[in-house]
């Protein structure tokens, strides 16, 4: 179980991992793709038969046709989200219902703090984006936010823009059709080309008695722009 309410951008970047047809995540579930039992079944029995394993990658906001979490815990968190109470043991209990072994995993924080094995290009993103933000500050830009516009995929080129907050506040970026498979159960080439460049490049990493070094942050106050 990976991160993705809305969206399945994590999940579909599973597919990443793979090198040919055979290999695992062998179904990804995303939240843009209605999900079907009978259907999600039939396609983890084939694949045990043909592979003698499946490995399924699942958001955390896969859901019924009808709208409906399959991990709605019938609870609402303080901003009036349903609050979902987790994906992986549900999917885990219909495979166990046909009689199947399981093992299921929620990658949790892991997603989120994994700086050691972030990719050159994530980190160069990440500090241009954080620059720009300070420059837009600086330069007593308000109501904007810094976004990535990617100029070409081979050669990848991208650059930093600003956009208005009222135009992505809340806004959420969903996978096209265009990258999803037909099955709905996996990412197509062109979903792999807009994905891969994301990943490239490795980065060097400080440690310390075996444990990554982490910036520590000054936090100094600059006089308040009135």
């Amino acid at each position: 179980e990976v991160m993705g309410r809305h969206a399945g951008w994590i999940a579909a970047a599973s597919a990443l991992a793979s090198t040919n047809e055979t290999d695992p995540p062998h179904i990804i579930l995303m939240p843009e793709v209605p999900f079907a039992k009978k259907k999600f079944i039939d396609k983890v029995n084939q694949t045990v038969a043909s592979e003698g394993f499946c490995v399924v990658v699942a958001s955390e906001g896969t859901r019924y046709k009808n709208g409906m979490f399959l991990a709605d815990s019938g609870l609402k968190d303080a901003f009036g989200h349903k609050q979902l109470g987790g994906v992986a043991p549900v999917l885990a209990q219909m495979i166990s219902s046909i009689g199947l072994k399981n093992h299921w995993a929620v990658s949790d924080y892991l997603q989120r703090s994994a700086r050691h094995i972030s990719s050159k290009t994530d980190l160069d993103q990440a500090y241009a984006v954080g620059k720009k933000a300070v420059e837009f500050a600086l330069g007593g830009k308000n109501a904007v936010m810094p976004v990535i516009k990617r100029l070409s995929d081979k050669p990848y080129k991208w650059k930093i823009e600003s956009a208005p907050l009222s135009k992505v506040a809340n806004v959420e970026k969903t996978l096209p059709k265009r990258y999803i498979s037909k099955d709905g159960f996996g990412i197509t080439n062109k979903g792999i080309d807009y994905l891969k460049p994301l990943i490239q490049g490795e980065t060097s990493i400080d440690y310390q008695d075996g444990i990554p070094i982490v910036a520590r942050l000054k936090n100094n106050l600059v006089r308040k722009i009135t």
